[in-house]
């Protein structure tokens, strides 16, 4: 589990199709590294196969590669990194598993007053689905809050301000670069509770029952809820 709140920045390397090294200079991120931990690698939750001195070494498994922007990136552009959160310790973003559900794409990067406006598309309606107004969002990793979308998801934006930006690689993108994205793993619970997914829930007899098209208040006091 994580925060989306980046510690510091490093760079990416593959060693192989399975094996990625990261390197990286901040002793707060390395001082406690142990095999077997969890690091968030530009929002990918990935395990310490092995400890260097200057980062360490991760495997990565095909869906890994299919899902993210980790085998696709910009070798130029450093990546976030953020250890996993340790009971008790401050939670000042919002959980983020590590778990991504998509791309992204930067469409563009506009400075205000107070922030940078930043506009990304989602092309995937695994991300697409939990993008709403004012709801978290994870980029790259980053603890993110939408400020607009449309009603299908298949764009948003942020205002990202100025420590941010300059503290991630945000700073580092460019129109159509690809980014990580999760959507808040609350969003997802809740449209599993409501049957708003595409899982066919199953009663308990091991049937499975019917899905509505949409929720209706007719289905909700069917269901008990009105």
């Amino acid at each position: 589990m994580f925060t989306g709140l980046i510690q510091t920045l490093g760079t990416l390397s593959a060693l192989s199709e399975t094996e990625v090294q990261v390197t990286c200079t901040d002793a707060r991120l390395l001082r406690d590294l142990e095999l077997g931990d969890s690091v968030a690698v530009d929002g990918v939750c990935l395990t310490v196969m092995r400890c260097l001195a200057d980062g360490f070494v991760a495997a990565v498994s095909p869906e890994t590669l299919d899902r993210t922007a980790l085998g696709r990136r910009n070798v130029e552009i450093p990546v976030n990194l953020e250890a996993s959160l340790r009971v008790g310790s401050k939670l000042g973003g919002h959980f983020v598993t590590g778990h991504v559900d998509g791309a992204g794409y930067l469409e563009s990067a506009v400075p205000t007053e107070t922030s940078w406006e930043m506009r990304f598309s989602v092309r995937d309606r695994r991300v697409a689905r939990y993008i709403v107004p004012k709801g978290s969002i994870a980029v790259n990793g980053i603890s993110l809050t939408v400020a607009d979308c449309d009603a299908a998801g298949s764009w948003f934006t942020v205002a990202v301000i100025p420590l941010t930006y300059t503290e991630t690689n945000l700073q580092h993108l460019k129109p159509g670069d690809r980014v990580n994205l999760e959507g808040d793993i609350l969003g997802k619970y809740v449209e599993k509770f409501l049957w708003l997914g595409d899982a066919t829930p199953f009663d308990a007899k091991g049937t499975e029952d019917a899905l509505p098209d949409s929720l209706t208040p007719a289905f909700l006091a069917e269901h008990g809820y009105l």
